[in-house]
C-alpha cells in the first residue's frame, strides 16, 4: 500500500472528531401546501460540507438553490427532513435561538453588497457586533483587523460611494467574517462586477478557504463554480451531481445551458 493509499485507508477508520458543518438528510420545501399553488422547490436534499471546504451551489432559475440557501442559512424552514448546522439539530432551537446561531454560525454575502451608504466601510463592518452587545473600541478593533485581512485597510475611513464595486464586496466579506462564523455564504457574489472584479473576489474566497474558513457560493454561472473544490449542480428542486472539481474542473456547460431552457420554459423561476 503507497502513502497515499494509507493516508486514505487512515482517514476513513478515522472519523473527524469534529461533526461536518453542514449536513442534511432528506430536506425537502413545499410552498402553499395542499392549495392550487403549491410549488415544490425542494426535495430530498442529502449534504454533507466538512470545515474547511469551498462548494459551489450551482443551478438554473428554478432550480432549488436559493431555497437551498435559505434553509441552510436559517432564514427558512423546511417542510422536511434534517439540518444540521455544525452538529446543532435547527428542527430543536426556538425562533430566538435559531436567531443567534444564523449570527454566529453563518456570515452571508450578497451580490448587492448591503452596505448603509451612511456609513463608513469600518462602521459598516463592526455594525453586527454592536446587536452581540460588543463594547465600542472592541469592535472597531475587529472591524480594522477584518478589513485589513480583505485588503482595505488603508480604505476603512471611505463611504460605499468611495469605493468601487470590488472594493463595497469586500467590505461585505469582512461584514460576514466578523464573528469568525463557521460558515461563509455567498449569494452571486461577482454577479454585479465586471469579469475582472469578479475574479479577485473569487481568489478572495480561495485565500478564505485556504485559511480554514468553509465557503458555500451559490451561482447559476459554471465559471464561477470551477472555482470551487466541490460543485453541486441543482436541478428540479434535487441534488442531482456532487462532484469534486479537479483544479477548477468546469461544470458541465451543456448541462447547465440545457437545465436553464428548461427552467426559463416552464417559468420556474418562481421557486428559486
Amino acid at each position: 500500500m503507497n502513502a497515499t493509499a494509507a493516508r486514505s485507508a487512515q482517514q476513513t477508520a478515522q472519523p473527524s472528531a469534529k461533526p461536518p458543518v453542514i449536513e442534511t438528510r432528506g430536506l425537502g420545501k413545499i410552498y402553499s401546501p395542499d392549495s392550487e399553488a403549491e410549488v415544490i422547490a425542494l426535495q430530498d436534499v442529502d449534504l454533507r460540507i466538512e470545515h474547511g471546504e469551498f462548494v459551489a451551489i450551482v443551478g438554473p432559475s428554478g432550480s432549488g438553490k436559493s431555497t437551498l440557501m435559505n434553509l441552510i442559512g436559517c432564514l427558512d424552514s423546511p417542510s422536511s427532513g434534517t439540518y444540521l448546522c455544525d452538529g446543532v439539530d435547527v428542527a430543536d432551537l426556538d425562533a430566538e435561538e435559531r436567531a443567534v446561531l444564523r449570527r454566529d454560525k453563518i456570515g452571508f454575502v450578497f451580490q448587492g453588497f448591503n452596505l448603509l451608504s451612511r456609513m463608513n466601510a469600518l462602521d459598516n463592518v463592526a455594525m453586527p457586533l454592536s446587536y452581540a452587545r460588543v463594547p465600542v473600541a472592541e469592535r472597531r478593533q475587529r472591524a480594522s483587523e477584518a478589513l485589513a485581512a480583505v485588503g482595505l485597510g488603508e480604505r476603512m475611513h471611505h463611504r460605499p460611494s468611495e469605493l468601487s464595486g470590488g472594493q463595497q464586496q469586500r467590505v461585505a466579506i469582512a461584514r460576514a467574517l466578523i464573528h469568525k462564523p463557521a460558515i461563509l455564504m455567498a449569494d452571486e457574489p461577482t454577479g454585479a462586477l465586471d469579469s475582472r472584479t469578479g475574479q479577485d473576489i473569487l481568489a478572495l474566497f480561495e485565500r478564505l478557504r485556504d485559511e480554514g474558513h468553509t465557503i458555500i457560493l451559490i451561482t447559476h454561472d459554471a465559471d464561477v463554480a470551477a472555482h470551487a473544490g466541490r460543485v453541486c449542480v441543482m436541478r428540479d428542486g434535487r441534488l442531482h451531481t456532487d462532484t469534486l472539481s479537479a483544479h477548477r474542473a468546469p461544470v458541465d456547460d451543456a448541462e447547465m445551458s440545457a437545465d436553464t431552457s428548461r427552467a426559463e420554459t416552464s417559468g420556474a423561476e418562481t421557486r428559486a
